[in-house]
């Protein structure tokens, strides 16, 4: 099914929806807006094959990368400011996007000497009780094709590539049909609470039918994060196409022409009836602040299988989740885009452990961008672990090569903290993880050096 476009950020800021439409403008406020894919800009673009002319220089610098922070210098670099801020940003004043990276440099490695382990080691795991090859996979996220055309299936690809769970967001820009063809491997979809039940009903018997094996239930969005990225650069979906932006575009040929010589956006797993220019209304009005257990309880009654509670950074929740039914509990602070100075979730991880015991499987997400990490996670607590910004700066720098390179960097970093930790295996690493990684008190020596915020790195002295 198809929605016209509206991405998650127009509903975080209600002055950016958009009202009625007609003949290729659409209306905001007062405001009369252009709008070229309402001229059928696209299906005479799509014919004059440019694309690979304007990415070829970012496929050549994806290739070349050599880590996660390379990658987000390319997707700055090809992507529109305005989207790229979008995918870059916190909330408020970014302090938890800080933490929640810096709180890894916290984390020491106490490694074994003498382990007897050799390649390859083995980096296998069950995620939602499905065989995984990978304990590591990208987290659902909304409308992939802002970033790149090929959006979410580029992430499909990349997971039914190095065979790890694959995640898709109920505001996905793909459906869950296509996406099915692309990756017959364990997957997982994201939902948010929408007030509807008639719609919560229909998207989870798409995802059923789509063969989508498990569920986690998003409880950290019942408010909109305030992101003043998005508000700067006058954030919208469909794009004003002002003064502002259109130089922003001209700046961007790449990422531009993919933009206007492809299909719009849409919100594939909804409803197609809704039109481009009312969507954003139409999710605002089905976010459901007052959704409480009662309703996770009903909820999981329609579902009946694998779920995941996605948002949890309090021992107390996540004990009343495993209690109410959910059989996984899903670490999250929403990738640092909701509240601001809520906890790095890598620094609650432990006591969640304590509080639902060593049998539940949790899986975390958030500021993660090394395989070492990957590895801390792991090592206290984590199942598997669900990287975000991570992949989609790939995505944004280079499609499915880049969603690709991104995974290709973090496993091989992984293996190698695995190997120099002297654990041979993923189960190795969480047995014996609380004895190898340790914390230690906050320095100015745990950041890389005083330009880091220039590649990407939190914290560190500027």
């Amino acid at each position: 099914q198809n929605v016209s476009v509206i991405h998650r950020c127009s509903i975080h800021h209600p002055i950016n929806i958009l009202i009625g439409n007609r003949k290729g403008f659409y209306q905001e406020s007062n405001t009369m807006i252009f709008n070229p894919h309402k001229f059928g800009i696209h299906k005479l673009l799509k014919n004059i094959p440019l694309n690979g002319v304007f990415d070829a220089p970012y496929r050549a610098a994806v290739k070349k990368a050599v880590n996660i922070a390379d990658l987000r210098s390319i997707a700055k670099a090809r992507a529109h400011k305005m989207v790229f801020d979008y995918l870059d940003a916190g909330g408020d004043d970014e302090i938890t996007l800080r933490r929640q990276k810096d709180a890894y440099t916290q984390l020491e490695c106490h490694y074994k000497v003498l382990a007897g382990i050799k390649p390859p080691l083995d980096l296998s795991t069950k995620i939602f009780g499905m065989d995984v090859k990978l304990p590591f996979f990208g987290c659902p996220t909304a409308g992939n094709r802002m970033f790149h055309w090929e959006g979410e299936t580029a992430a499909a690809k990349a997971a039914q590539h190095h065979g790890t769970l694959y995640g898709l967001s109920s505001l996905a820009t793909t459906g869950i049909t296509e996406i099915g063809r692309l990756h017959d491997g364990p997957k997982v979809f994201q939902l948010y609470v929408w007030k509807d039940r008639e719609l919560v009903k229909d998207v989870i018997a798409q995802a059923k039918e789509g063969g989508f094996n498990s569920l986690a239930l998003t409880v950290d969005f019942t408010w909109y994060g305030n992101r003043e990225r998005d508000i700067r650069n006058d954030f919208s979906i469909p794009p004003k196409y002002n003064l502002k932006q259109t130089i922003g575009a001209i700046a961007k040929p790449a990422w531009t022409y993919d933009f206007l010589s492809h299909e719009p956006y849409s919100y594939a797993c909804i409803n197609k009836d809704v039109p481009a220019d009312s969507l954003a209304a139409f999710v605002n009005s089905q976010i459901a602040p007052e959704f409480d257990w009662k309703d996770a309880e009903w909820l999981l009654g329609e579902w009946n299988g694998p779920a995941a509670l996605k948002g949890v950074v309090r021992p107390d929740d996540a004990k009343r989740s495993v209690d109410l039914g959910f059989s996984s509990v899903w670490v999250s602070n929403h990738g640092a885009r909701q509240l601001d100075t809520s906890p790095a979730t890598i620094d609650v991880l432990p006591s969640i452990r304590a509080a639902v015991g060593p049998d539940v499987e949790i899986i975390l997400d958030g500021g993660v961008q090394r395989g070492t990490d990957i590895a801390k996670a792991l090592a206290l607590g984590a199942d598997s672990v669900g990287v975000g910004k991570a992949y989609l700066w790939g995505l944004a720098a280079g499609g499915t090569d880049g969603v690709i390179k991104a995974y290709d960097i973090l496993k091989v970093e992984l293996d190698r903290a695995m190997g120099l930790l002297g654990t041979a295996t993923v189960d190795d690493l969480k047995r014996e993880g609380p004895d190898l990684i340790k914390r230690r008190a906050p320095s100015v020596r745990d950041y890389p050096d005083r330009y880091a915020s220039e590649r990407g790195y939190g914290g560190g002295i500027v």
